[in-house]
Protein backbone atom coordinates (compact mmCIF):
# COMPACT_ATOMS: atom_id res chain seq x y z
CA UNK A 1 0.00 0.00 0.00
CA UNK A 2 2.69 2.53 0.61
CA UNK A 3 4.37 1.91 -2.21
CA UNK A 4 1.19 2.89 -4.38
CA UNK A 5 1.20 6.11 -2.51
CA UNK A 6 4.62 7.00 -3.63
CA UNK A 7 3.87 6.25 -7.75
CA UNK A 8 1.88 9.31 -8.37
CA UNK A 9 4.19 11.78 -6.43
CA UNK A 10 7.21 10.22 -8.29
CA UNK A 11 5.57 10.44 -11.69
CA UNK A 12 4.33 13.78 -11.10
CA UNK A 13 8.33 14.65 -10.12
CA UNK A 14 9.48 13.49 -13.72
CA UNK A 15 6.40 14.80 -15.41
CA UNK A 16 7.79 18.28 -13.69
CA UNK A 17 11.70 17.64 -14.54
CA UNK A 18 10.78 16.99 -18.01
CA UNK A 19 8.27 19.91 -18.50
CA UNK A 20 10.83 22.55 -16.27
CA UNK A 21 14.35 21.01 -18.61
CA UNK A 22 13.15 20.02 -21.77
CA UNK A 23 13.34 22.78 -24.33
CA UNK A 24 13.72 22.92 -27.92
CA UNK A 25 17.75 22.43 -28.53
CA UNK A 26 17.95 25.56 -31.16
CA UNK A 27 17.62 27.89 -27.52
CA UNK A 28 20.32 26.18 -25.93
CA UNK A 29 23.84 26.38 -27.00
CA UNK A 30 25.52 24.15 -29.64
CA UNK A 31 28.30 21.41 -28.00
CA UNK A 32 28.24 20.14 -24.29
CA UNK A 33 26.28 22.43 -22.22
CA UNK A 34 28.19 21.49 -19.03
CA UNK A 35 31.81 20.33 -17.93
CA UNK A 36 33.81 18.99 -14.20
CA UNK A 37 36.96 19.39 -13.34
CA UNK A 38 39.06 17.45 -10.84
CA UNK A 39 42.39 18.17 -10.03
CA UNK A 40 45.67 19.26 -8.35
CA UNK A 41 45.68 22.77 -6.71
CA UNK A 42 48.59 24.77 -5.14
CA UNK A 43 47.94 27.94 -3.31
CA UNK A 44 51.85 29.59 -2.58
CA UNK A 45 52.54 30.86 0.64
CA UNK A 46 50.53 33.06 3.17
CA UNK A 47 47.86 33.14 1.39
CA UNK A 48 45.36 33.58 4.18
CA UNK A 49 47.94 33.04 7.38
CA UNK A 50 51.29 34.44 7.54
CA UNK A 51 54.21 31.77 7.65
CA UNK A 52 52.51 29.22 6.58
CA UNK A 53 54.03 27.34 3.18
CA UNK A 54 52.38 26.70 0.10
CA UNK A 55 49.54 24.31 0.76
CA UNK A 56 48.62 21.63 -1.82
CA UNK A 57 45.91 20.00 -2.19
CA UNK A 58 42.49 19.22 -4.76
CA UNK A 59 39.94 20.80 -6.18
CA UNK A 60 36.64 20.35 -8.34
CA UNK A 61 34.49 22.65 -9.83
CA UNK A 62 31.62 22.71 -12.46
CA UNK A 63 30.11 24.82 -15.19
CA UNK A 64 26.73 25.28 -16.41
CA UNK A 65 26.62 27.05 -19.78
CA UNK A 66 23.52 29.36 -19.85
CA UNK A 67 21.46 30.59 -22.70
CA UNK A 68 24.05 33.37 -23.95
CA UNK A 69 26.74 31.68 -26.29
CA UNK A 70 29.88 32.52 -23.61
CA UNK A 71 28.16 33.03 -20.39
CA UNK A 72 27.97 30.45 -17.77
CA UNK A 73 28.05 29.74 -13.99
CA UNK A 74 30.53 28.00 -12.04
CA UNK A 75 30.90 26.53 -8.46
CA UNK A 76 34.64 25.40 -7.35
CA UNK A 77 35.69 23.47 -4.18
CA UNK A 78 38.97 23.14 -3.16
CA UNK A 79 41.02 22.20 0.46
CA UNK A 80 44.17 22.17 0.92
CA UNK A 81 47.13 21.07 3.74
CA UNK A 82 50.25 20.03 4.03
CA UNK A 83 49.70 16.49 4.76
CA UNK A 84 49.33 14.43 8.13
CA UNK A 85 50.79 17.61 10.47
CA UNK A 86 48.78 18.85 12.72
CA UNK A 87 50.00 21.80 13.14
CA UNK A 88 49.18 23.07 9.10
CA UNK A 89 46.16 24.52 8.65
CA UNK A 90 44.10 22.41 5.97
CA UNK A 91 41.97 24.84 4.43
CA UNK A 92 38.60 24.67 2.45
CA UNK A 93 37.06 27.36 -0.01
CA UNK A 94 33.72 26.80 -1.83
CA UNK A 95 33.03 29.68 -3.95
CA UNK A 96 30.35 30.54 -7.24
CA UNK A 97 30.48 32.87 -9.76
CA UNK A 98 30.02 33.59 -13.56
CA UNK A 99 32.12 32.43 -16.07
CA UNK A 100 32.81 33.62 -19.73
CA UNK A 101 34.22 30.85 -22.27
CA UNK A 102 35.67 31.04 -25.87
CA UNK A 103 36.21 27.94 -27.84
CA UNK A 104 37.46 26.99 -30.70
CA UNK A 105 38.64 23.32 -32.29
CA UNK A 106 38.00 21.56 -29.31
CA UNK A 107 40.20 24.42 -26.72
CA UNK A 108 38.24 27.07 -24.24
CA UNK A 109 40.01 29.82 -22.66
CA UNK A 110 37.58 30.88 -19.74
CA UNK A 111 38.16 34.00 -17.71
CA UNK A 112 36.16 33.49 -13.89
CA UNK A 113 35.47 35.59 -11.17
CA UNK A 114 34.24 33.65 -7.82
CA UNK A 115 33.30 34.70 -4.28
CA UNK A 116 32.01 32.56 -1.06
CA UNK A 117 33.80 31.26 2.17
CA UNK A 118 37.09 29.91 3.02
CA UNK A 119 37.27 27.83 6.32
CA UNK A 120 40.90 26.76 8.53
CA UNK A 121 41.93 24.94 11.43
CA UNK A 122 44.82 23.05 12.77
CA UNK A 123 45.35 21.67 16.51
CA UNK A 124 47.70 24.76 17.42
CA UNK A 125 44.85 27.44 17.27
CA UNK A 126 44.30 28.86 13.59
CA UNK A 127 40.67 28.63 13.14
CA UNK A 128 38.37 30.47 11.56
CA UNK A 129 36.31 31.29 8.67
CA UNK A 130 36.30 34.02 6.22
CA UNK A 131 34.39 35.72 2.83
CA UNK A 132 36.98 34.66 -0.10
CA UNK A 133 37.31 35.46 -3.67
CA UNK A 134 39.08 34.35 -6.86
CA UNK A 135 39.79 35.80 -9.98
CA UNK A 136 41.25 34.20 -12.82
CA UNK A 137 41.08 32.04 -15.50
CA UNK A 138 42.32 29.06 -17.85
CA UNK A 139 42.77 26.86 -21.04
CA UNK A 140 41.14 23.60 -21.61
CA UNK A 141 42.99 21.36 -23.96
CA UNK A 142 40.97 18.84 -25.54
CA UNK A 143 42.33 15.22 -25.09
CA UNK A 144 39.54 12.96 -25.91
CA UNK A 145 35.82 13.35 -27.39
CA UNK A 146 34.54 14.31 -23.73
CA UNK A 147 38.11 14.63 -21.80
CA UNK A 148 40.55 18.10 -21.68
CA UNK A 149 42.72 19.01 -19.63
CA UNK A 150 43.07 21.95 -17.93
CA UNK A 151 45.54 24.47 -16.82
CA UNK A 152 44.37 27.47 -15.06
CA UNK A 153 45.39 29.97 -12.26
CA UNK A 154 43.74 32.57 -9.90
CA UNK A 155 44.41 35.81 -7.61
CA UNK A 156 42.36 34.34 -4.22
CA UNK A 157 42.13 36.36 -1.27
CA UNK A 158 40.34 36.77 2.03
CA UNK A 159 40.32 40.08 2.42
CA UNK A 160 39.56 40.15 6.24
CA UNK A 161 42.34 37.29 6.72
CA UNK A 162 44.82 37.17 4.48
CA UNK A 163 48.54 38.52 5.48
CA UNK A 164 49.85 42.00 3.07
CA UNK A 165 53.21 40.11 2.21
CA UNK A 166 51.13 36.70 0.86
CA UNK A 167 51.31 36.17 -2.63
CA UNK A 168 47.43 35.30 -2.96
CA UNK A 169 47.98 32.86 -5.97
CA UNK A 170 46.47 29.28 -7.02
CA UNK A 171 47.31 27.00 -9.72
CA UNK A 172 45.12 23.99 -10.77
CA UNK A 173 45.76 21.44 -13.14
CA UNK A 174 43.70 18.20 -13.86
CA UNK A 175 40.62 16.66 -15.42
CA UNK A 176 37.75 17.90 -17.43
CA UNK A 177 34.87 15.42 -18.28
CA UNK A 178 32.19 17.77 -20.94
CA UNK A 179 28.80 16.95 -21.04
Amino acid sequence: MQSRRLILPIFLSIGCFFALFASPSAALPAGPKADVFLGYSRLNANTFYPNVGGLNGWTGAMHVKLKKPFLGVEADVAQFGLGASATVPKTTTVMAGPRLTVGAMGFHVFAHGLAGGEHSSNSTGISGGALVYALGGGLDVPIAPFFSWRVAGDYLSAPTQSPATGSHSRISTGLVFRF
